[in-house]
């Protein structure tokens, strides 16, 4: 792609550093380091230009583009709470970035869009620096984004959050579930806790128990463990997928075990997952005490430890395994894919 010779190729913009110019010269002066470490060779970008620009010619042959949205729900109320806002952007990049990555795609660019009633630079720079340390994991650019300040629609000291990206895959390579078979194998991979969502119910906990976040849950305080960021499993996941074979995968996000596994399977075929395979950590173990919270519901609410889910054929488990142990990414055999019962697709035992 050749620009226009009045423009340049590269360079950093107010766009460029994930705050629209109206944010104020503080925010983005402070973050414009933090922005610059997530930028790929294929951002191309010019003072005063309305969207971000990224080629894609050098990289891919057939490239088929993958895109997801999301935001952080009710888990902004608890940062808020709590004064924590240094991690709430990670979240947002992570449930972003992790669902295009399902499909095989690796995220190649990022843009947020931080609403607020009236604009806090150490609370803005510390969610859209939260949102650049996220890209930087997952090793796409933060190419753009918008701040707003609308005193009408939000309280003192309220803002939310909104994230966008696109990754991309050869039309070859791209995972559609096709190759799924019965006798398949689930791998779960260990979430860092309950990632961004069921946070509704958590509150609600939290309220009955009387809001004990300095209670030690094993070395770490429940303010620590609800508040952990939700792991970015891009670099990891495309590793394996330079190496093996994999059928499906499944992000671990709102429906948890019971509805987002079995999205990515073919009606003719269901899954039999195994809930006694892996440990229950003790973030989620206090939320089950402490709320009485039905075993099913704690499977249809929180992802339980699982985050991340590949499905492979049995004779790949082993060295896919030993993959995920040098990455340093616990794991666990959780179940497998089955043909469908009578219409049952999913049985959690």
């Amino acid at each position: 792609m050749t620009l226009p010779s009045n423009i340049p190729s590269t360079g950093l913009t107010y766009r460029d550093a994930g705050v629209d110019i109206d944010a104020g010269n503080e925010v983005v002066e402070r973050i414009k380091p933090l922005v610059k470490r997530t930028l790929r060779p294929e951002v191309l970008g010019g003072v005063g230009l309305f969207g971000g620009l990224f080629d894609l010619s050098s990289r891919y042959k057939e490239p088929v583009l993958v895109s997801g949205t999301d935001g952080v729900g009710t888990k902004l109320i608890l940062a808020k709470q709590l004064n924590r806002h240094d991690s709430i952007g990670q979240d947002l990049v992570a449930m972003c970035v992790n669902d295009v990555l399902v499909q095989g795609a690796e995220p190649l660019f990022f843009l947020d869009y931080f609403a607020t009633g009236k604009l806090d630079v150490e609370t803005t720079v510390n969610v859209v620096g939260g949102i650049a340390k996220g890209c930087e994991i997952a090793g796409c650019a933060l190419i753009g984004g918008e701040t707003a300040e609308m005193p009408d629609m939000y309280p003192p000291g309220e803002y939310d959050l909104a994230g966008f990206t696109v990754g991309a895959v050869e039309k070859s390579k791209l995972i559609d579930s096709s190759k799924l078979v019965a006798g398949d194998v689930l791998i779960g991979i260990a979430s860092s806790g309950p990632h961004s969502n069921g946070y509704s119910l958590v509150r609600k906990i939290l309220q009955r128990a009387g809001n004990p976040l300095d209670l030690d849950l094993g070395g770490v305080t429940l303010a620590d463990a609800l508040m952990e960021p939700t792991r970015i499993y891009v670099k990891p996941v495309l590793d394996l997928l330079s190496r093996h074979e994999i059928h499906a995968m499944a992000h671990v996000t709102g429906g948890a075990l019971v509805e987002k596994i079995i999205r990515v399977v073919p009606s003719p075929l269901g899954l039999d997952i195994d809930t006694s395979a892996w440990p229950l950590p003790p973030v989620f173990d206090w939320l089950q005490r402490e709320g009485n919270v039905a075993r099913e519901e704690m499977w249809r609410t929180f992802n339980c430890g699982v985050g991340f889910v590949l499905m492979v054929d049995p004779a790949a488990v082993a060295a896919i395994g030993a993959d995920l142990d040098r990455m340093g990414l616990a794991h666990w055999q959780i179940g497998e894919v089955t043909p469908a019962r009578d219409g049952e697709r999913l049985r959690i035992v």
